[in-house]
């Protein structure tokens, strides 16, 4: 193991987040911690994950749509972020590709994505 992975590995470690495995095609709720004056709740987001950027680093994100009033919104999150609360998939969806930018321009029965049945999590290593 090189030096920069083994850092950014101790750096995860120290963190100390759960972190589920998910991939894009995925519906997940995110529990993001919201700051209004001096309270802060956590609020949750749930959408389809369209994209993963940088794997499972320290700088890793995702990005999540969802279609709120009949407007498409997406957020992108840091993986490793202090203001994630929480994440938990909610369905497993069965895609063929890594970026589901085409979501965009999808709208009703076409933007739909088959739910995976036979999901077996990955072993860790």
């Amino acid at each position: 193991m090189n030096l920069i992975a083994q850092i950014e590995a101790e750096q995860i470690a120290s963190l100390g987040k759960e972190i589920p495995d998910f991939k894009a095609g995925d519906t997940i709720r995110v529990g993001y911690k919201v700051t209004e004056g001096s309270r802060t709740r956590v609020q949750m987001y749930e959408g389809v994950c369209i994209s993963r950027k940088n794997g499972k680093g320290i700088a890793g994100s995702f990005t999540v749509r969802k279609i709120s009033f009949g407007e498409g919104v997406e957020r992108v999150f840091p993986l490793f972020s202090t203001n994630i609360d929480s994440i938990e998939v909610v369905r497993r969806g069965k895609v063929r590709r890594s970026k589901l930018y085409y979501l965009r321009t999808r709208r009703g029965k076409s933007a739909r994505i088959a739910e995976v049945t036979n999901y077996k999590p990955l072993a860790e290593k």
